[in-house]
């Protein structure tokens, strides 16, 4: 009942704060970090201490999950290489020379339990960052690297932690900590591609949208046990897995799946991710309590906390400049190499020309190679262009470098620290040191330097243009369909002449609406039409509830009127944001 009661509390103080960040333009997880503190040290609060297993095993996957679907494969293999340096890399290096400080400072502590310490805190959280980057309208490159080293870091601090804890308990070599990492990291990603397509093949089949989404409240613990159980990295698995059914989700899910799967999904990460903030929060006494109770008390395990964050935020700017030089050389090879799959589109253009003036053409068999030639050119040819055109320069490379700040997972994994572990109160204050000033300081001065820097995201004239483009695109595919002469019904019997008219000209009037998108709001005629319609459903709205007053009209009746009611307003509400 005391679990229940602090859930529902929970709940409502995320959205109550949440709101009130909204409105001061304040990063939520921010606000509920320092409200959680002020509400430890409130007379009659209990101390809460949450199981961190229960963190990492039930919390953590659903979290990465949520983030992982949402976040597009292709953009996630375009930023392969920023994404692994700052997830891998400089966790590895943070681990090893913020444990080498650790281990420096407190002598009783070994070189295995320092760097322990160090993969506890080596690992940033990119909800803060990414929530101030898109509220601020940070490139969506920087935002996906953002997104991508948030969602793999965690895997690799955890598989160093846990052969930093093993080598406490004994001697490990330095091969086989490697080989239990390149383990780790192959075995999780195996589980999770294949756990990603075979559920969502499963989902597939399934006709009820209620069915499909409460299968995927199962897939993100699908995914991590059997990796755990193998001694694999359970949170890697379930990115892949994550990343495998939002990649599959365009082509084996109904459009209803996904839209109910997209809003639940959105509510579960909400509540998660800042719930797990306030909860950071909430357990400061605790830790507090715990350290006065040592010989080495608080000031001293605050400061080495300081000291560490340090030398974390050292280490990662210096990481970020050649990162940042790496990638402007790949901007540079990608303009030579856009030149050069030009030229090769153009001779595959030819060599089609040529065969079409052939009397003999192609075969089969070779036009199938010709298609995937092109479609292979004209991915890479679109790949050299992504890195043209949105390379990360030096303004990108000190957001990227500021936003370290370490979240919940540092606290969690702290905590799991051996029992036998010297200092091991300290070495978990230490952390919740590093995690509270990164997400204070760094969290609450990123806006300033984001907007210091005048830092710009896509052009919004740019994005409807290229929006218009592609409907355009998918447009004549579509209206070609209604030209087939074999176009029938399921039936057999073909369709009305009037009914094949109509359906083309919403497709036409659709194509329009996209078009005119760049035009100022008040003259699009399609905006206008927007704005009626909107003001016709209020009446009926109004009308319907005047039904239902009545009680002339039966409940069901009421109910699906009211959905209809609700998909049409629900459609054009967001075409109207999308098109603002």
């Amino acid at each position: 009942m005391e679990y229940a009661l602090l859930g529902v509390v929970g709940i409502v103080m995320v959205v109550a704060v949440a709101s009130f960040a909204t409105r001061l333009g304040v990063a939520a997880p921010l606000v509920l970090v320092v409200v959680g503190i002020v509400t430890s040290f409130v007379p009659g609060v209990p101390d809460f201490d949450f199981p961190p297993e229960l963190i990492l095993a039930v919390v953590l996957p659903p979290i990465l999950y949520s983030a992982a679907v949402n976040v597009p494969l292709v953009d996630f293999r375009r930023n392969l290489k920023a994404i692994t340096g700052l997830s891998v890399l400089l966790v590895i290096v943070s681990a090893l020379v913020s444990g080498g400080v650790l281990y420096l400072l407190l002598p009783d502590l070994s070189i295995a339990a320092a760097i322990a310490l160090g993969a506890v805190i080596s690992p940033p959280d990119a909800v803060a960052a990414t929530a101030i980057g898109k509220r601020l309208g940070l490139p969506p490159r920087l935002v996906t690297v953002l997104e991508g080293e948030g969602l793999v870091n965690d895997a690799s601090a955890l598989v160093l932690l846990r052969s930093a804890v093993a080598a406490t308990a004994g001697a490990v070599t330095f091969g086989e900590i490697a080989g239990d990492f390149v383990y780790a990291v192959v075995a999780a990603i195996v589980v999770g591609f294949v756990v990603g397509h075979v559920t969502v093949r499963v989902r597939s089949r399934l006709d009820d949208p209620v069915l499909n989404t409460a299968i995927s409240f199962a897939v993100p613990f699908i995914a991590y046990f059997p990796a755990e159980e193998i001694e694999a990295s359970g949170v890697l698995a379930v990115v892949v897995a994550g990343l495998v059914t939002g990649h599959r989700s365009a082509s084996h899910f109904s459009a209803q799946d996904r839209l109910t799967e997209r809003i639940n999904w959105r509510t579960v990460q909400f509540i998660l991710e800042n719930g797990v903030f306030l909860l950071m929060g909430i357990e400061l006494k605790a830790l507090v309590d715990q350290v006065q109770d040592d010989d080495l008390g608080v000031g001293r395990a605050v400061v080495l906390g300081l000291i560490i964050t340090g030398v974390l935020v050292l280490l990662r700017v210096v990481f970020v400049v050649p990162l940042i030089a790496v990638l402007r050389r790949d901007q540079r090879r990608a303009v030579l190499r856009g030149e050069r799959l030009d030229g090769a589109l153009e001779r595959l253009d030819r060599l089609d020309g040529a065969a079409d003036a052939s009397a003999a053409g192609l075969d089969e068999d070779q036009a199938a190679r010709r298609r995937q030639a092109r479609r292979f050119l004209t991915r890479r040819r679109a790949d050299a262009e992504f890195l043209t055109s949105e390379g990360l320069g030096w303004r990108g490379g000190a957001v990227l470098a500021w936003s370290g700040m370490r979240g919940v997972v540092t606290l969690a994994a702290a905590q799991s620290l051996p029992s036998d572990i010297p200092y091991r109160a300290q070495l978990i204050l230490i952390a919740f040191t590093v995690a509270i000033v990164t997400l204070l300081v760094q969290g609450g001065t990123l806006p300033l330097l984001i907007r210091g820097l005048k830092i710009t995201g896509s052009d919004a004239a740019a994005d409807r243009a290229e929006l218009a483009g592609l409907y355009d695109t998918i447009a004549s595919t579509g209206l070609a369909t209604l030209d087939n002469p074999s176009l029938e019904q399921t039936d057999g019997a073909p369709f009305s002449p009037d009914v094949v008219e109509r359906v083309r000209e919403e497709s036409l009037m659709l194509s329009e609406a996209f078009a005119e998108r760049s035009e100022a709001e008040g003259t699009r005629p399609h905006a206008q039409h927007r704005a009626l319609r909107l003001l016709v459903l209020q009446a009926e709205r109004a009308a319907l509830l005047d039904a239902r007053a009545s009680g002339e009209y039966s409940s069901r009746i009421l109910e699906r009127a009211q959905y209809m009611l609700d998909l049409e307003e629900s459609r054009l509400t967001q075409l109207r944001d999308e098109s603002m």
